[in-house]
């Protein structure tokens, strides 16, 4: 999955979806995994990413992060990698 281009995301935590006009305010953390997203790095990249720099176990990451995902797609601000057959 990766973070619609048409969602904005300001350094201070600030989501707008122009379609919608909608907005959502995220903590410093969130703006990581939205860059992370961003760049399409995959589940895994970003769980060592954020481990990497932060004091929790994996089990907690895995957990808040899938709630976090979870509320991004629902107010619709995900689009799913496009997988290629090689």
């Amino acid at each position: 999955m990766k973070l619609k281009k048409n969602v904005a995301v300001s350094e201070s935590g600030l989501l707008f979806n122009p379609v919608t006009g909608e907005s959502f305010s995220v903590n410093p953390i969130g703006v990581e995994i939205l860059n992370l997203l961003r760049e399409e790095n995959t589940d895994e990249q970003i769980y060592s990413s954020i481990l990497a720099k932060y004091s929790t176990d994996k089990s907690t990451f895995e957990k808040d992060y899938e709630d976090f995902i979870g509320i991004l797609t629902h107010n619709n601000l995900l689009e799913k990698h496009e997988e290629t057959n090689a």
